[in-house]
């Protein structure tokens, strides 16, 4: 009988974000029968992994027993006995002796004077006896949240039990409260209440991705990134505060202006403000300061005429307050005299129950003394009520200063403050400060923030200028998703008129929409073109520049011969050098050139420098790119670890910014497919797809299903590989892309049209590829278009000719740089080997392939080291000498009757041949048909006539 006895349902959502560390440790720990014991701060998320970790292993169980104590019942002696054996001790209390049925008895019911220090041993005896027994009857889960407050007898008699439980299914899954700051042992006390190989887990800060994805799962949407970055870090990291902050902001009638800090609930300062009234008025006012600071030292505070700094910043750190002081009076980030609240929400706490005169008085004392005349400017504005343009004129000159100093966030951020103090007949106005700060917030990846900036300027704005920059701000923000902005276009070229440096602006952006929206290449390039003249009547360089870097990408891509030309137009001088590290700018372009002409080297060493130079600036959407671009630089280098960790932080910056999410995943799938695992390849893939599709965004659909096509051949998905890429190739036809060395899938869809025994569509892709690769001098695209012919000719039983040229590919493919490509063509040439003479070596291949740290392809060889195939036995393959039927069939058809009539299954064929289930499926289906037989028995009955001569 099992036993499991559930806490009440719970009104809330129980997904567990952000721990696939703790949990995969923990599942190594509970699967080979270890205890386990999470650990942490308050609302750290402790009892969310024990609740999924119970639910998951409970089913496993028999009986599962659970307590969870409280701080209000902690005084009850027994208390957590109760909730665990309470209701099953009847069950096997029989079998106990007599004095220990009493012990328990009295200890479960309270009704006799029993205790621990009365009959200790009996009682000691009956829980460990208990617990033998029920183990004797199945596995136990014994589940116990907040062992801080369980009662000390309950906690004494567990730990005797636990000690004393050695080989029985036993296994204990707890969590604990522990310090904000993790200190060494701390949770030991409670660890020796497990058995002795027990692990215990700390449960640390989410990361700020983790932060926005629990509160999109919690229904907290639309959180900007500022508003994100704002709420990640008041909370530390830690999840339930993240929520109560993100409940009270979308509970507050005004939102925080710049500059302000998030809305704390009353829920959260009672963590923290009690112990305020420890402290004088004059140290709560210090340690306001102190909050209102960006970087505060006991030197500051004292400028700031805190004259007591040190005292009173002592007295709170003996509070809890403020992190203490290091040696010799550094701050514990060994800065001198640094102040570091112990947790950001205390700070925050602070700030949000003083009133706005206090805290215009904080900022009024800081606005002098700090050190950094951006912070200066900063205190400045938020001393200030009202307008003044000599704040203003401050907080603009602090913005650029910001800017310069890459830091565009900072510069939006100060450019909202700037306009909000600008007076209505001030200098420049108001609406061109906002202006700046949303072309600020889109350098610094706040899509959210700069599309709500340019619209609230387009309510009020009438200067044509003014309009025109906030439409691109508009349009800029919508990412590849440009079908969403439509309407804005004929607006945005009414507002523009006749002006030749506006027109330029939206001439630019309209070819881009030729291309994303349309998926009309040759418009996109004569928009560029347009726009490009434009501009240089206008005088206009920077967008002279980045127009002619459009139409040198598109050129490119369409293998037109002028490509080489515009490119070099784009590269001349002079240059704008923000316009030259932009990732649609001329640099980018240079760097796609080089990398689709096999200049690997070359290729590093140029997106490398972009990459510092938009790290420098700040300009986010730029990282994330060139990101991508190293990435694919070390993939195509063979580099498959370092590929595979570039794509990831890709990854997590595009979800942090929600910046070209679609196209990350796309390579990452890439990466994960030559170094990482094939499962989230797939999957990653099979998201970018649907993201493209949503977006309607045709270029990175078509580069999307080559990426879903690849990882579906890794996996063993010929046919599935075949779907994909068909369609790529159709998409890609029609949109005018002919250069191979973009998407660089032709080759993978000729080897998976060998593979269902389609060669002569293979010998079709390879030949029309080959084309425009011959003109284009694609020299590594060519190498990997011979790899694939080889299999061709395999296939059609050329074997010797097949070895040649996949020998030929392999030198040039090395030679080229290309050292994961180099081990495919070297694994092909094993598999040929293997096949023709029943004998092949794959040490080669394996031999590349770890040198690429391609996991995947090395898992491959794994399974070919235990599956190659043997010399044929007339006997039972019924070679083609006795079944001259098969003369009818393809390579792999042939491979697949064969293994047919040695009785193997589907799957069996599958893993011998290194195909999917369903490709063994799709193939037979042909065999059949080329057989004139209906099933696989129907082979055999063939080959047994051919035997008897029929």
């Amino acid at each position: 009988m099992r036993r499991d006895f559930e806490e009440p349902v719970r009104p809330r959502s129980e997904q567990v974000v952000g721990r696939d560390e703790v949990l995969r440790r923990a599942r190594e720990q509970l699967s080979r029968g270890g205890s386990l014991l999470l650990h942490g701060p308050p609302g750290i998320g402790k009892s969310t992994v024990l609740r999924a970790m119970a639910a998951e292993y409970a089913e496993s169980a028999r009986t599962v027993l659970r307590c969870s104590a409280t701080e209000s019942e902690s005084h009850l002696p027994f208390l957590a006995l109760v909730d665990l054996l309470g209701l099953v001790a009847d069950e096997v209390a029989d079998a106990l002796p007599a004095p220990q049925q009493a012990a328990l008895e009295a200890a479960l019911t309270g009704r006799a004077e029993s205790s621990l220090h009365q009959d200790g041993l009996a009682l000691r005896l009956a829980v460990l006896s208990v617990l033998r027994a029920l183990a004797a009857k199945g596995p136990v889960l014994l589940v116990a949240d907040d062992l801080q407050w369980l009662d000390a007898p309950s906690a004494e008699l567990l730990g005797f039990a636990a000690r004393r439980l050695g080989g029985m299914p036993v296994r204990m899954l707890g969590a604990v409260r522990t310090g904000t700051e993790p200190k060494e042992q701390e949770h030991d006390p409670y660890l020796r209440a497990y058995p002795p190989d027990a692990l215990a887990l700390r449960l640390t800060p989410l990361s700020r991705p983790h932060v926005s994805e629990l509160l999109v799962t919690r229904g907290y949407t639309g959180l900007g990134r500022s508003t994100l970055r704002d709420i990640h870090h008041t909370s530390g990291g830690n999840p339930l505060f993240a929520l109560e902050l993100a409940r009270a902001l979308a509970e507050s009638p005004t939102p925080p202006r710049p500059g302000e800090p998030l809305p704390v609930p009353t829920s959260l300062r009672a963590l923290v403000l009690s112990r305020l009234e420890l402290l004088s008025a004059e140290a709560r006012q210090t340690l306001l300061v102190a909050s209102a600071g960006a970087r505060p030292t006991q030197t500051l505070l004292g400028s700031a005429g805190r004259t007591n700094a040190e005292a009173e910043i002592a007295l709170a750190a003996s509070l809890g307050l403020v992190a203490a002081p290091g040696p010799e009076g550094q701050g514990p980030d060994g800065q001198e005299g640094a102040v570091r609240f112990a947790h950001p929400l205390v700070s925050a706490a602070l700030y949000a129950q003083a009133t706005p005169q206090e805290r215009r008085a904080a900022h009024a004392a800081l606005s002098t003394v700090a050190s950094d005349p951006i912070e200066r400017a900063r205190h400045l504005a938020l001393a200030t009520t009202g307008t003044d343009e000599r704040v203003a004129a401050r907080l603009s000159e602090a913005a650029a200063l910001a800017r310069d100093r890459g830091a565009p966030s900072v510069a939006a951020q100060l450019g909202l403050l700037a306009a909000r103090h600008t007076p209505p007949d001030g200098g420049p106005g108001a609406d061109e400060r906002r202006l700046r700060s949303a072309e600020d917030a889109l350098t610094s990846g706040e899509i959210d923030l700069a599309r709500e900036v340019a619209r609230d300027v387009l309510d009020r704005a009438t200067d044509p200028a003014v309009r025109v920059r906030a439409w691109m701000v508009v349009i800029d923000s919508a990412g590849q998703a440009m079908a969403d902005v439509e309407a804005v276009f004929p607006q945005a070229l009414a507002d523009a008129g006749e002006d030749p440096r506006l027109l330029a602006l939206v001439r630019y952006q309209l070819a881009w929409r030729a291309l994303l929206v349309e998926g009309e290449m040759g418009k996109g390039r004569e928009e560029a073109a347009h726009a490009a003249r434009l501009a240089a009547v206008a005088g206009d360089r920077s967008t002279e520049l980045m127009a002619l870097s459009f139409q040198a990408q598109m050129e490119t891509l369409m293998g037109h011969p002028a490509a080489p030309a515009t490119l070099e137009k784009a590269l001349a001088e002079p240059q704008d050098l923000r316009v030259a590290c932009d990732h649609n700018g001329a640099g980018a372009t240079r760097f796609r050139w080089q990398i689709m002409s096999d200049q690997l080297t070359d290729a590093r060493t140029t997106i490398t420098r972009l990459l510092g130079e938009v790290r420098r600036r700040g300009m986010v959407e730029s990282e994330v790119h060139f990101l991508r671009g190293l990435a694919e630089t070390e993939l195509r280098s063979g580099h498959c670890a370092r590929a595979l960790d570039l794509a990831h932080e890709s990854l997590r910056l595009a979800r942090d910014t929600g910046i070209g999410e679609a196209a990350g995943n796309m390579f990452t799938s890439l990466a994960e497919a030559a170094g990482g695992d094939v499962h989230r390849a797939l999957v990653l893939a099979g998201d970018a797809v649907r993201r493209a599709e949503d977006d309607g965004d045709l270029i990175y659909l078509s580069r999307a299903l080559g990426a879903l096509g690849h990882a579906q051949l890794v996996a063993g998905d010929a046919a599935g590989t075949v779907q994909s890429l068909r369609r790529a190739r159709e998409l890609e036809q029609g949109l005018g892309i002919s250069d191979p060395a973009r998407g660089r899938w032709h080759g993978d869809l000729a080897e998976a049209l060998v593979l269902v025994g389609e060669p002569a569509e293979a010998q079709e892709v390879i030949t029309a590829t080959r084309e425009h690769a011959v003109r284009l001098r694609r020299a590594s695209v060519l190498a990997v278009l011979d790899r694939a012919e080889a299999l061709v000719k395999a296939a059609a039983g050329q074997y010797e000719a097949a070895a040649q040229q996949l020998t030929s590919a392999q030198d040039r493919l090395a030679q080229l740089g290309y050292g994961l490509e180099e081990a495919r063509a070297a694994l092909a040439l094993a598999r040929l080997r293997a096949e023709q003479s029943g004998r092949g070596s794959y040490d080669e291949a394996a031999r590349l392939f770890r040198r690429c740290k391609a996991l995947p392809w090395l898992r491959q060889l794994e399974t070919a080291s235990t599956t190659a195939p043997t010399p044929a036995d007339p006997s039972t393959m019924a070679p083609e000498s006795l079944l001259p039927h098969l003369d009818r069939l393809a390579s792999t058809e042939r491979q697949v009757a064969g293994l047919v009539l040695e009785g193997a299954t589907n799957r069996e064929i599958a893993a011998r041949l290194f195909i999917s289930v369903k490709t063994v499926e799709a193939t037979l289906t042909r065999v059949y048909r080329k057989l004139g037989i209906r099933s696989r028995v129907d082979i055999v009955r063939l080959a047994a006539g051919q035997r008897r001569g029929e």
